[in-house]
């Protein structure tokens, strides 16, 4: 059939800085998914997009045409309300594991449509799936089920029908250097958010040396943008800014991480991996009603546990059965007597990636058991010989290489170290 418009010229007019219409937008997306726009013409486009930027008309208009590109979730007729988190992605982050059964323990659905791992950030999935049975592939129907009359939780893959288009795009900024593009990660996130139809949405937004965005003003801008779109498709969206310079919690890696999300749904946790957990559960709550609700005494309680074990048996999975560990461990010790002065998240989670518990492609198996285990936080005073990581992996070759990442960090000397007054660093809400 003849197309509207000439791919060329659509590249053409982000190249040269100026604004695409709404007409040449829905085009570009609708043909890069027929395939009629190659994979080469869209890189350009990309290109010139993260060179150029893109007005907040542009995004918006791109963002829904990402979605139109596929098939809508309608959680309306639930019923509970409905609210979901996303995060930008971290190391250690196993947030999303404690905070969907805690929200919904107060009667709220959770449809929490989570990835996997790539890099030195993990995957929700990926963690999931060390727990024996547990199975991160659902039918539209099972997950409407389990959030209706079920758990009121859902972890899972999203569907090949959400936002078809980012799936392609997304794989291309990848390998075109093109990922670290504000208007291009928003509306990633956004496309599939938005589609997967929850009433209310919370975002993470990592900052750090572990977050893909590394100062606070650059996270700002992405919180901004994604809150934006999502005020404009008429989704409730606020952001919480929180701090990634060094790992979340004292495990990374795929079942470590589960252990310690259980631990935090017995009462129990690190207290960053708790501050984070009550914190965007207030927040979701708040935008599904409950304003007043109290997630910390349901962490107490026990009510985020129940849901947590009949959430995991739903999709498959045995609460009860042991979790898979790794086959060897080599611990990493104090160098000196002193304070330990850093423990930089990006070290570790490239530590964790090469010890297994990662993928440097999206079709590389991970390993359940890898990863590695803090036993020493940053202002900590230390004695020379004492442990201050372990690391886990099923391939003791692995061993030297991981250690090589942690190289330009866990520096000891007598110098204080100003302790973190709160995970959380800012809030930004909807215009």
């Amino acid at each position: 059939m003849s197309e509207p418009f000439d791919a060329v010229d659509v590249i053409a007019i982000k190249r040269d800085g100026e604004v695409l219409q709404d007409e040449h937008i829905d085009w570009v997306i609708d043909a890069y998914t027929r395939g009629v726009v190659t994979d080469y013409q869209m890189s350009a486009l990309a290109m010139a997009i993260f060179l150029n930027g893109m007005t907040r008309h542009e995004i918006a208009r791109w963002t829904d045409a990402m979605i139109r590109s596929g098939e809508r979730m309608d959680f309306s007729g639930l019923p509970r309300p409905t609210s979901d988190k996303h995060s930008t992605g971290g190391v250690g982050d196993k947030i999303t594991l404690s905070l969907a059964p805690l929200v919904a323990s107060f009667g709220v659905a959770v449809p929490q449509l989570s990835g996997r791992g790539l890099g030195h950030t993990g995957g929700t999935l990926d963690k999931l799936e060390a727990i024996p049975g547990w199975r991160a592939n659902l039918s539209n129907e099972e997950v409407y089920r389990q959030l209706g009359t079920g758990s009121g939780a859902v972890i899972c893959a999203a569907g090949a029908g959400l936002a078809p288009a980012d799936k392609k795009l997304y794989a291309l900024r990848d390998a075109t250097a093109t990922v670290a593009c504000v208007p291009l990660i928003a509306s990633s996130i956004m496309s599939k958010k938005i589609a997967e139809g929850t009433g209310s949405l919370v975002l993470d937004v990592k900052v750090g040396s572990g977050a893909f965005m590394k100062t606070l003003d650059k996270a700002r801008e992405l919180a901004r943008t994604m809150v934006d779109l999502g005020t404009d498709a008429g989704t409730n969206t606020v952001a919480l800014l929180t701090d990634m310079s060094v790992p979340l919690g004292l495990t990374v890696g795929n079942a470590l991480e589960v252990r310690e999300s259980v631990e935090v749904l017995a009462g129990g946790g690190p207290d960053d991996v708790v501050e984070l957990t009550v914190a965007l559960a207030r927040e979701m709550l708040a935008a599904a009603g409950q304003p007043d609700a109290d997630p910390a005494a349901a962490l107490r309680d026990g009510r985020a546990m129940d849901v947590w074990r009949t959430m995991i048996a739903e999709q498959g999975g045995d609460p009860d059965a042991p979790l898979p560990q790794a086959a060897y461990t080599e611990d990493v010790l104090a160098e000196a007597d002193g304070i330990l002065q850093d423990l930089d998240a990006l070290a570790v989670g490239v530590a964790s990636w090469r010890l297994g518990a990662g993928r440097a492609r999206k079709e590389d198996p991970v390993q359940a058991g890898a990863g590695v285990e803090i036993f020493a936080r940053p202002g900590d005073k230390v004695v020379r010989g004492q442990k201050l990581l372990r690391l886990h992996t099923d391939e003791p070759e692995r061993f030297a290489r991981a250690r090589e990442s942690l190289a330009d960090t866990l520096h000891i000397s007598d110098a204080p170290v100003e302790p973190r007054s709160s995970v959380v660093l800012e809030r930004i809400a909807g215009k």
